[in-house]
């Protein structure tokens, strides 16, 4: 399972999500910045840096 957590990106939020596929988190991850932070433009960087933070549950601490 793969862990996505908004605060790594943006700090104080505590929203997170959980899927077995990258993309499904990148998805769900652009959704919520839409919808939570009123991100309107989703620039190629932002797409980097949610990757870029995607890790391994088992890895989490």
């Amino acid at each position: 399972m793969r862990l996505f957590e908004c605060g790594t990106l943006v700090p104080g939020c505590d929203w997170h999500t959980r899927a077995n596929d990258d993309a499904e988190i990148v998805r769900r991850a652009v959704e919520h910045m839409r919808n939570t932070h009123g991100e309107t433009i989703i620039r190629e960087n932002m797409i980097d840096n949610i990757k870029a933070r995607i890790r391994d549950e088992a890895n989490a601490a």
